[in-house]
């Protein structure tokens, strides 16, 4: 039997209570509400971060992104690259293993754009207002064909973020050379390219990756696509084909957008006659917002029964929908209870695949093959897994434990950051299989269990890897 094809399909800010299938109402998401009946459905995935570049990173690296330089917030459309030049990658992975592999969507894991003067830092690269000091006609020098993608197309970072272009492969499609108008709500200051368009973006990224698979076809290559949309994100703009096809507003809206970028791969991969051989994983990179931009939450609950949103280190910041269809191994309409990662990814592709991880590469990344062949497991795929949120808190789980290692949200959510209070807790304990909301804090009555975690965690930052192989 050929090798499998693999797509991976991100969203940017889609919560665990989005998709129908996770129990939305007010949100038409027909596709992925498909994935759940002909595969399997996730109830307790997580990404490795509660914001949007760790998350990506941890995703195509399989490792923790609080191992670089990057301890907390994220990336900017003008930021240096954060995967390293040595770095395995999925990507990279596949590649050597014969797959045809692409990304497409958004991508915000910083490009090697050119400087006129020195390369500035993350932040100063975001204060460069409208891309000033920017070559934007020199090829970039670090794109994610260097991550391992034979193909790139898609937009830096998020599509509130400078420069309002498409990149493809080294170039910017056309030069960012007029201010960005009309600004929607919470778009940073910047350029754009004439014409530009956010609410075509996602659009054209659906066009892009079917056309990219249906080349892998014709060239008879096995291929892996991580594809990534911009929505539902802010701004929220969605093109006037969704618009008003949810209950929930404009950010519904784009959910719904989403899902039928989901249903245009869908299509392709019938039409190509490929989808039987196909695994296809369809998730979220963090948790979203609890409200749309003007405070209004539409009697929906994007973050389902969890407390928290993005950003947050509680489990409504990083608790993932995860649907994954495989025909012939994944079972129809099952459901996985079992605690996994989208740090996952590598690892899961390496042993689909039929390659070895490189040298030095996911050293935090197991295969959920097991879980997606329905295997009975004798012990959890994860000893544990470890959090992070948009401040650089840390949690870690462990069975019914999870541990803070804070007071706070860490991230949007209020109260964002505490101190501890004479002879109070430290942190954060919960037992989540009797307290899945996280209400009562039993860090001062579990002083055992806090050193376990505490103890486990120390290790795993030390040693630099949390896998053995």
């Amino acid at each position: 039997m050929a090798r499998p094809n693999i797509v991976y399909i991100m969203a940017d800010d889609m919560g665990f209570g989005d998709p129908g299938c996770y129990g939305a109402e007010k949100i038409p998401t027909p596709n992925m509400d498909r994935l759940a009946r002909e595969g399997m459905r996730f109830t307790d995935a997580h990404s490795a971060s509660a914001v949007c570049t760790p998350s990506r990173y941890a995703a195509l690296t399989g490792r923790y992104c609080w191992r670089t330089r990057l301890q907390s917030g994220v990336m900017f459309g003008y930021s240096p690259p954060l995967i390293e030049d040595d770095r395995p990658t999925v990507g990279k992975m596949l590649q050597g293993a014969g797959y045809a592999t692409a990304a497409v969507g958004k991508w915000h894991l910083g490009l090697g754009w050119n400087w006129r003067e020195e390369q500035p830092d993350d932040l100063e690269a975001e204060r460069s207002e409208f891309g000033h000091g920017v070559d934007h006609e020199r090829p970039l020098y670090h794109s994610p064909n260097d991550d391992g993608f034979d193909y790139f197309f898609g937009i830096p970072a998020s599509l509130d973020m400078q420069p309002y272009c498409f990149v493809e492969n080294r170039e910017p499609v056309g030069i960012p050379s007029v201010e960005k108008d009309p600004y929607n709500p919470q778009q940073r200051k910047g350029m754009m390219v004439p014409g530009w368009q956010d609410e075509q973006v996602d659009v054209m990224h659906a066009q892009k990756a079917c056309a990219f698979i249906e080349h892998s076809v014709a060239a008879d290559d096995p291929f892996f696509l991580y594809l990534t949309p911009s929505v539902p994100h802010r701004p929220c703009v969605p093109p006037e084909f969704m618009r008003g096809a949810s209950e929930a507003g404009l950010r519904g809206d784009c959910v719904a957008l989403y899902d039928w970028v989901v249903g245009e791969v869908l299509d392709t991969l019938d039409e190509q006659g490929v989808a039987d051989n196909t695994l296809i994983l369809v998730t979220s990179d963090n948790g979203a917002r609890a409200t749309d931009f003007y405070g209004n939450d539409w009697g929906h609950r994007s973050c389902g029964p969890w407390r928290g949103q993005k950003a947050d280190i509680w489990e409504g910041g990083h608790r993932e929908p995860l649907l994954a269809r495989w025909p012939g191994v994944v079972e129809p309409g099952s459901v996985c209870n079992e605690t996994v990662c989208l740090i996952d990814l590598m690892a899961t592709c390496a042993d689909v695949a039929g390659c070895e991880i490189p040298e030095g590469g996911a050293p935090d990344s197991v295969s959920i093959l097991p879980a997606l062949r329905g295997d009975e497991l004798s012990e959890p795929l994860h000893e544990a897994t470890v959090h992070h949120s948009l401040r650089g808190m840390f949690a870690i789980r462990q069975g019914e434990w999870k541990g803070i290692f804070g007071l706070g949200s860490g991230g949007f959510s209020d109260p964002k950051e505490l101190d501890p209070s004479p002879g109070g807790p430290e942190g954060q304990l919960y037992n989540l299989a009797e307290d899945p909301q996280e209400t009562t804090n039993l860090w001062s009555e579990e002083p055992a269990v806090v050193e376990r975690l505490s103890k486990l965690l120390n290790t795993w930052r030390e040693e630099g890897r949390s896998v053995e192989r």
